[in-house]
């Protein structure tokens, strides 16, 4: 099967040798962009921190500044980080819905699947106001689990229905659909919010603004192995992915189990998106640009480039947009999803108007 994908990847593009050459100028490239905005990130706010500070900090020096050493270590390293993971692991997630869907907006957001995390963890939020949150803070790492687990069971029900209707429905219907499930869940949301008491309520208004400064230090032991465990089955499955470009039938006469890659690969987009969106609130519009931006950058829909391409991307992008609203502004109005929607939306209406040229699902 590999070496029919490879057979026909290398032959569908006549200058393949000059984008090989272009794409292994781009990966180093955005490698250091990458590490770039990541040291603007700790160094740039309310109290900047120069070059050396930030290297003091980071190698545990004994005559560093603990004012500085608080602030990164607290506060602008673990949302650095966050931003970082959150971004790779939207993007793939939005790679890998889709291909699978072969729908050009598809997305965790548009499908769905921010939604029915937001439904879950909505309902963790009332089960601690009826439990109680002294007994809660017993067991702290139990109740970050909670979150996630909330998180991941709305998107893998949020999925099963999209994957049942996505077999007779149109495009366009599947993303109206999505929409609706969306507006359906936030209904939910509001009707079992009602139940629970003030304080409850505002610190799930506050998740649900979207931001990556609300990843702590305990969040990581949970959010990195499961993102960890997605890109690597992510990874497994680019050349079945690459296989279903071209068609489920395609895909069959290669001896490819097409009910185990959607499967396998839904899996794994549960796995990217529940817990990103379980510590930083609903993230839109990276999930959805981030492959389309990635597709345009290298010229190519072959997974086996797309996955790293959209994992340094997608990590450049959100660095850049919690960058943005980090700044030292007189006046901080500004919210990551706002930002997020300045690049989105252009991107999203550039993809409805050029669809039809588009090679976005051309290998």
């Amino acid at each position: 099967m590999a070496e029919t994908i490879s057979t026909t990847i290398s032959t569908s593009k006549p200058t393949i040798q000059v984008a090989k050459f272009s794409r292994v100028i781009l990966f180093p490239v955005l490698a250091i962009l990458v590490m770039v905005v990541f040291m603007l990130e700790l160094g740039i706010g309310s109290v900047p921190i120069p070059v050396s500070g930030i290297l003091k900090v980071m190698i545990g020096a004994e005559d560093v500044d603990a004012t500085w050493h608080t602030i990164i270590m607290e506060l602008r390293l673990p949302r650095t980080l966050a931003s970082l993971v959150g971004g790779a692991a939207l993007g793939v997630a939005g790679l890998q819905l889709q291909t699978l869907f072969k729908n050009p907006l598809a997305g965790p957001w548009a499908l769905g699947l921010t939604a029915g995390a937001q439904l879950g963890v909505a309902l963790v939020v009332t089960a601690g106001a009826v439990i109680g949150s002294s007994f809660l803070e017993n067991f702290e790492f139990l109740s970050n689990l909670s979150i996630v687990a909330g998180a991941m069971i709305g998107c893998v029900l949020v999925l099963m229905v999209m994957v049942a209707i996505s077999k007779y429905v149109s495009t366009i219907t599947l993303l109206i659909f999505g929409l609706m499930l969306g507006y359906l869940a936030q209904g939910l949301i509001s009707v079992i919010l009602h139940f629970t008491n003030q304080s409850q309520t505002r610190i799930y208004a506050g998740w649900n603004d979207g931001s990556f400064s609300a990843v702590y230090w305990e969040h990581f032991p949970v959010l990195i192995p499961l993102v960890i465990i997605g890109f690597a089955g992510g990874w497994w499955m680019r050349k079945p992915l690459n296989a279903m470009l071209l068609g489920e039938n395609y895909a069959r006469s290669l001896g490819m189990s097409v009910k185990r890659t959607r499967l396998i690969t839904l899996g794994c987009a549960v796995l990217l998106a529940g817990p990103v969106t379980a510590y930083c609130g609903p993230i839109l519009f990276l999930g959805l640009i981030v492959p389309h931006l990635a597709r345009g950058l290298f010229g190519t829909s072959d997974h086996r480039i797309l996955m790293p391409a959209v994992i340094l991307l997608g990590a450049l992008i959100a660095e850049s947009a919690d960058l943005f609203v980090h700044l030292p502004w007189e006046k901080h109005f500004l919210h990551l999803n706002a930002v997020n929607a300045l690049l989105g939306a252009p991107v999203v209406m550039w993809v409805i108007i050029k669809n039809k040229k588009m090679r976005g699902f051309e290998l």
